[in-house]
């Protein structure tokens, strides 16, 4: 059987899970040809852990051309920062490759238009990995909603909270800057946005937004005892009284992958979550209409005490109930992310007229609730189990999950609602 050769691009925290499985998990059908980055350091901290399954060729970020030129691959994977996302998707594409892309797809309506042309220019595909569809209580919902269990959806509440391990890390890194990211209303709420789009099966046309960031800033590093704090975890002088302090030096993957190359590109992973230079909120609060007429109420906590969420389905024929807490993670440490915390999850199916019905859960081990092996078996097998859910995702997906942060992120600035077909333009006859 011949192998399918894929590069990837882009070997920071969110890379490992797409390096490992192709090279330990489906090395009979799959071969990961080279790397990628704008970091050599980071290149060589993966080859070291590949071991005897390396080393690989590596290309820095300019060769991008040079690396497909040489290798000649099938498949690219974009595990790089947000913002870039578009760059390497688009000119893969136009060099004759498929995509499988990290979220989100992008960070901008522009970028977005442009990803939507060039696919349907080159005929090249795009997955967009979102592993969260996968999980399995998140597709019992989607099951229970699409055999009819409560009627056509009217409306949904839905409120995710990030604690402050896992979500104090988006203003460590470069998440903090909306340039890169999108703000968490693209970066993190693109994994929500799309469970609402995939479980209504429908797409969204209109989205007011509010947003505020109070809890990540200055004032609140002062008033918790932190005066005369560093611009970063490393060497703070107040350190040992700060409850958010990263130990990257005491971390192994950690250190390898980023304190030990910052003096490479510069790229500090450990700034002050109560620092300046942060232009994202901690706090958003968006309603949201879709094409078929059910509205969602959204909100993102980006400093509870604990992780997770709680969603609730209103429908003509009853109601649908589902929460779930996750274990908590700081990405890149080595731990696995979104691991469901057992017994702590639960889907209530309440019919109309009729006493509320606990439902069995459905387990899955795993990153992202057990969606990330089933993910992963879906895109690399070479035939991969039916799925009658759905779950793949296309540039069409990436795009209306983005589309949502985007235009909230646009309602916040100007204060007023934001119609997505008109972030769409010209490309929205594509997407039919």
């Amino acid at each position: 059987m011949t192998k399918k050769r894929y590069v990837q691009v882009g070997l920071g925290g969110r890379s490992r899970m797409f390096t490992e499985a192709l090279t330990e998990r489906y090395p009979d059908t799959c071969e990961l040809v080279a790397l990628c980055d704008v970091n050599q350091g980071r290149m060589d901290f993966v080859n070291k852990n590949l071991g005897d399954k390396g080393p690989l060729p590596t290309y820095k970020a300019q060769d991008f051309d040079r690396m497909i030129a040489e290798q000649k691959p099938q498949g690219v994977i974009v595990t790089t920062i947000d913002r870039t996302h578009c760059e390497y998707i688009c000119r893969a594409m136009e060099l004759g490759c498929d995509v499988i892309s990290e979220k989100p797809m992008t960070v901008d309506a522009e970028s977005c238009r442009k990803i939507i042309k060039t696919t349907n220019k080159t005929g090249r595909s795009l997955r967009v990995t979102f592993n969260y569809r996968y999980s399995p209580p998140r597709s019992q919902v989607k099951e229970l909603i699409q055999n009819g269990a409560i009627g056509d959806v009217l409306s949904v509440d839905f409120t995710w909270l990030l604690d402050t391990r896992h979500g104090a890390d988006y203003f460590r890194r470069w998440h903090r800057n909306r340039a890169n990211s999108g703000s968490l209303l693209v970066h993190k709420s693109t994994h929500h946005f799309d469970l609402v789009n995939w479980w209504l099966a429908d797409v969204p046309e209109e989205v007011f937004c509010m947003g505020s960031r109070k809890f990540y800033t200055p004032q609140q590093g002062d008033a918790r005892g932190l005066k005369g704090r560093g611009e970063r975890c490393l060497n703070c002088p107040v350190a040992k009284k700060c409850n958010f302090f990263l130990d990257m030096a005491g971390n192994e993957n950690l250190k390898a992958t980023y304190l030990d190359n910052e003096k490479e590109d510069g790229y500090i992973r450990d700034k002050c979550v109560f620092g300046d230079g942060i232009d994202i909120w901690d706090t958003e609060v968006a309603n949201v209409r879709y094409k078929g007429g059910a509205l969602l109420s959204y909100m993102l906590h980006n400093y509870s005490p604990y992780e997770g969420y709680r969603v609730a389905f209103n429908g003509t024929k009853g109601r649908i109930e589902h929460a779930c807490c996750e274990k908590t993670y700081v990405n890149g440490d080595g731990t696995v992310p979104g691991e469901l915390q057992e017994h702590q999850t639960s889907v209530t199916l309440i019919p109309e007229f009729s006493r509320a019905q606990a439902l069995e859960v459905r387990q899955g081990k795993g990153g992202h609730g057990g969606g990330d092996p089933v993910m992963l078996d879906d895109i690399f097998l070479v035939n991969p189990p039916a799925d009658p859910l759905n779950r793949r995702a296309t540039e069409k997906d990436g795009a209306y999950s983005i589309l949502v942060g985007i235009a909230a992120y646009e309602s916040i600035d100007k204060n007023m609602p934001i119609r997505i077909p008109d972030l769409l333009g010209d490309v929205a006859q594509l997407l039919k």
